[in-house]
């Protein structure tokens, strides 16, 4: 919840944003675009300068009471000067290797490991800073646990080093995905919500899918796919797509439950669904080592699923209740469309070129995307130019840029903190082993135990840190039984997902039913039936390893998600539709013989 609310913060469209955070999201925005087309920086300069620029954000932009604000002033300025001397001090720390020599040093990495924990703390909860404080914790005295999961002993200066002034750690190779990709992409998005492309999004999926049988419904899919794909929040998904699909689904007399379980499954699918796959695509080029675009072309399948079979879901429960489309007096006219989509057509059609014609890496690509998405802030929905709207609409990019770059780094670096003691303390390799021993060497039983390990993290761990937490311990376990990397780890990243609309905790699922005002387990209970592909797709993906292969097999490929989805279809009818029990059964034990046997 504290992510959404981070989100979700003032607008600078909104009179109590002051110009100092809009000043303060532009240098955020110059700054990372200022590092792709600069050329090669030292990551002990711009990792830190990274950290400094997120901490207005986290400790203050976001405080609540008097006190916050004044202890978030404190620290952030003790904080930007911890970062200032670590990048000013560059050439001579990067020849320390990791090895502190004076107090001062040691000062400022227990300072800047205490500042990352309570940056996490304030953006997100408490949750993944108690995470990362009992691996650090385990990093100190560790040595006194007996037996296997014990280790021989840290030297404080060296642990504490390693992780604050080397290039592991808080400055580690995932606070440079953070620094140089994830945070490009963070603008494009920004920039893209700032102008019309949101309205372009919501007019497409209603002119798509708004005259189908239980139209409302599919349009908040639609719409929540194509907003997922450059927002990678559930939460900030179903708060801004959700604002429009579920009155409308509510006003056709959908019942509540299934009105907010539609958004909250849709909404969901955002940090599957290619480009941005809430920061994980990018996380996973660092770790797998493999190119961007293998990685969109593996995840597109998939994500295409996992959407198929929530629409199959809608038309299921239309059995049931009378899912009327939206009136026609309600949907957007074709000119309308045509003009509001070319707010994010062009864009990302740039995007893609750049990426696949013309070779450019995915950062690169979208730094030219993002100018041609503030070209068009210069234009209103009806295509009219205003320099005073242009501003508005520039400085609420700027705002919510800032805003989401804080937000993410946060997670990233504390994160970085538990990578960085597994690192150093070998535990992954243990709990690795500890995998492969209660699975008896058998992959499936890994695989149920892995998900069920990504169930217990991310019910409130946020995804991406929830996913490089599971697949630095689970990952080596998953491979060594034959699984392929890239394989491993989208099994891993789709797993860390289900606490979204899973109970206990299903951060999606509170939100969307806040919004339509209905029990929440009601709401949960019809998310989970309808969002049956995320339990079932990532299993799917092991028996059918070959609907991954898009960019290298691609017949096969597709092949084999046509299997997918007829054996998903079925489920689903099985689940929800109105049938015979037997009937149900037997929909059910078809659909898993046809994605798992034949």
């Amino acid at each position: 919840m504290r992510v959404f609310s981070s989100l979700q913060a003032a607008s600078p469209a909104d009179d109590s944003v002051a110009p100092g955070w809009v000043a303060l999201g532009a240098v955020s925005v110059v700054f990372h675009l200022g590092l792709i087309f600069y050329g090669l920086t030292p990551a002990l300069v711009s990792r830190p300068l990274h950290m400094a620029l997120l901490l207005p954000w986290v400790l203050v932009y976001m405080a609540s009471t008097s006190v916050q604000r004044i202890s978030g002033w404190v620290l952030t300025v003790l904080g930007i000067a911890a970062c200032g001397y670590i990048a000013l001090n560059e050439a001579a720390l990067a020849n320390q290797y990791g090895f502190i020599d004076t107090h001062l040093q040691m000062a400022i990495g227990l300072f800047l490991i205490a500042l990352a924990l309570e940056a996490a703390r304030r953006a997100i909860g408490w949750p993944l800073p108690l995470v990362a404080l009992l691996a650090l914790m385990y990093g100190a005295l560790g040595q006194y646990i007996p037996g296997a999961f014990g280790h021989p002993g840290l030297p404080l200066a060296s642990m504490v080093g390693t992780l604050t002034i080397a290039e592991g750690g808080l400055w580690g190779s995932l606070t440079g995905v953070s620094v140089s990709v994830v945070a490009i992409f963070v603008i494009f998005g920004a920039v893209l919500n700032a102008g019309e492309a949101g309205q372009g999004f919501m007019n497409l999926a209603s002119a798509v899918a708004g005259r189908l049988t239980g139209g409302a419904a599919k349009v908040a899919v639609i719409s929540s796919a194509l907003m997922g794909s450059i927002s990678g929040s559930a939460s900030a998904n179903v708060a801004s797509t959700g604002a429009i699909t579920i009155p409308s689904m509510v006003r056709l007399r959908y019942p509540r439950s299934l009105a907010g379980a539609v958004e909250a499954v849709a909404s969901s699918g955002g940090q599957i669904m290619p480009p941005l796959m809430g920061a994980g695509a990018f996380v996973m080029v660092e770790l797998t080592g493999t190119p961007y675009t293998q990685i969109m072309a593996a995840a597109m399948l998939p994500a295409v699923l996992y959407f198929l079979t929530v629409w199959v879901g809608i038309n299921a429960y239309a059995t049931r209740h009378d899912l009327q489309p939206v009136a026609e007096s309600e949907r957007p006219s074709t000119k309308e469309v045509l003009i509001t989509s070319l707010f994010f057509a062009i864009p990302f059609l740039l995007l893609l070129e750049r990426i696949f014609n013309a070779g450019f890496t995915p950062q690169y690509a979208a730094s030219i995307a993002i100018f041609a998405g503030m070209a068009l802030l210069f234009f209103d929905v009806r295509l009219r130019f205003s320099l005073p709207g242009f501003a508005n609409r520039l400085a609420d990019a700027a705002v919510t840029a800032g805003r989401q770059i804080a937000v993410i780094g946060a997670i990233i670096l504390c994160a970085s903190l538990v990578v960085g003691v597994l690192s150093l303390t070998g535990l992954g390799v243990k709990i690795t082993s500890g995998i492969l021993s209660l699975s008896n060497d058998m992959l499936w039983p890994a695989l149920l135990l892995t998900a069920l390990a990504c169930l217990i993290l991310g019910m409130e761990v946020p995804t991406t840190a929830a996913y490089v937490i599971c697949v630095s311990v689970a990952g080596p376990a998953l491979t060594s039984l034959g699984l392929e990397p890239l394989l491993a780890h989208l099994f891993v990243f789709w797993y860390a997902l289900l606490s979204t609309i899973t109970p206990p905790v299903c951060g999606g699922v509170f939100i969307a039913a806040g919004m339509v005002g209905e029990n929440w387990l009601k709401v949960a209970f019809k998310a989970m039936a309808l969002g049956i592909g995320l339990y079932i797709i990532p299993l799917a993906m092991v028996a059918n390893p070959e609907i991954i292969q898009l960019a290298f097999n691609p017949t096969n490929a597709l092949l084999d998600a046509l299997k997918v989805a007829i054996g998903l279809s079925a489920i689903s009818y099985g689940i929800i539709a109105r049938k015979a029990l037997w009937q149900r059964v037997v929909l059910v034990v078809l659909g898993i013989v046809v994605i798992f046997v034949f």
